[in-house]
C-alpha cells in the first residue's frame, strides 16, 4: 500500500502543473497577522508608525471575513500593542492547521541626503606672508525621509528559504496529506513528496498575492506586483502565504489615507476580496 501510494503521487506530482496539486482545497481557516508591535514600531511616518496601522487594517479584514465567509475562521497573530515573535506567529498558525497566512505590513523608503548651500565664510590660510583669505562655500547636509513613491506590493517567499519552509511541510505533515505517517524526512521519496508540495504552496502564494493585487488596482491604486522575498515571517509555516504591503508610510499621501478610516477600509476590503477570490478558485479547482 505504502509504495502504491507513494508511487501514484509522485507520478501525479509530474503530470499535473503545481497549482493543481491544491485542487478543491477547502480555505476554512486563514490567520491575520498585524506586523509588528509592541517595541517594534515598524516603519515610521511624520506621525504614525506602522504597528498601529497594520492592527487596525488587520482588525477591519477580519470583521469583513467574519461578516461575509461564514465557513471561514480568522485566527489573528495579535489583536493588541503586542509583539509575538516571529517564531511565535508561525506557532499559531501550524498549531491552528491555517489554509493560509496574510501577513499585513507597510512600506518606507530609506531616508536620503541633500546637500544645500547655507551662504559664505571667510577663512584665512597660510602664515605671515603667505597668509591668504579665502572664501568658503558653506553646506549642510538635511536628511529627508519623505518619498513620492506610491503604490502596494505582496510578498511571497524566496527560494532561499525552501528548506525551512520544507520543515514546516514535515513537521505539520497532518495537517496537508491524508497519510501523514508515510512523511519521513530521511525517506528520498518523501524528499520528493515534500519539493512537491513546497512548490505547490508557493504557486498558491503568488497566485493569492495576484488576486490581492488586483482588487488594489481595481481600486486605482498602484500595483507594484508580486514580488519574491527572502522573509522569515513566511518561511516557518507550512501554508501558503503572503506578506501584504499596503502603501508607503514615507508618501505623505499615502500616510495620511492609510490614517484616515476610509483608506484602511478600502484596503482592507482589496485584501478580503483577494482571499475570498482565491477561496473561489481553489475550492473550485480551477
Amino acid at each position: 500500500m505504502r509504495k502504491i501510494w507513494l508511487f501514484l503521487l509522485l507520478l501525479a506530482g509530474s503530470m499535473l502543473t503545481i497549482p493543481a496539486f491544491a485542487a478543491n482545497k477547502k480555505i476554512t481557516k486563514v490567520v491575520l497577522d498585524a506586523g509588528h508591535g509592541g517595541k517594534d514600531y515598524g516603519a515610521r511616518g511624520a506621525y504614525s508608525n506602522e504597528k498601529d496601522l497594520t492592527l487596525a487594517i488587520v482588525k477591519k479584514i477580519g470583521t469583513l471575513i467574519n461578516d461575509s465567509l461564514r465557513d471561514v475562521q480568522v485566527i489573528y497573530t495579535r489583536t493588541d500593542d503586542t509583539y509575538p515573535s516571529l517564531k511565535e506567529r508561525h506557532a499559531i498558525a501550524n498549531q491552528a492547521g491555517a489554509d493560509l497566512f496574510i501577513s499585513v505590513h507597510i512600506n518606507s523608503t530609506p531616508y536620503w541626503y541633500e546637500k544645500v548651500k547655507t551662504g559664505t565664510r571667510t577663512v584665512y590660510r597660510g602664515h605671515g606672508r603667505k597668509r591668504r583669505k579665502h572664501v568658503e562655500t558653506v553646506y549642510k547636509t538635511i536628511r529627508h525621509h519623505t518619498t513620492q513613491l506610491q503604490g502596494t506590493e505582496s510578498l511571497v517567499l524566496g527560494s532561499i528559504r525552501n528548506n525551512q519552509k520544507s520543515k514546516a511541510v514535515v513537521d505539520y505533515g497532518e495537517s496537508i496529506v491524508d497519510e501523514p505517517d508515510l512523511l519521513n524526512e530521511n525517506d528520498p521519496q518523501t524528499a520528493i513528496i515534500i519539493a512537491q508540495y513546497t512548490k505547490a504552496f508557493l504557486s498558491s502564494s503568488v497566485e493569492l498575492g495576484t488576486a490581492i493585487q488586483q482588487q488594489f488596482a481595481n481600486q486605482g491604486r498602484r500595483d507594484l506586483g508580486v514580488k519574491q522575498q527572502s522573509l522569515e515571517v513566511l518561511a516557518g509555516s507550512y501554508m501558503p502565504g503572503v506578506l501584504v504591503e499596503c502603501g508607503f508610510i514615507t508618501n505623505p499621501d499615502e500616510e495620511a489615507y492609510m490614517n484616515s478610516e476610509q483608506g484602511q477600509w478600502e484596503i482592507a476590503k482589496a485584501i478580503y476580496r483577494g482571499i475570498k477570490a482565491f477561496k473561489m478558485q481553489a475550492e473550485s479547482g480551477k
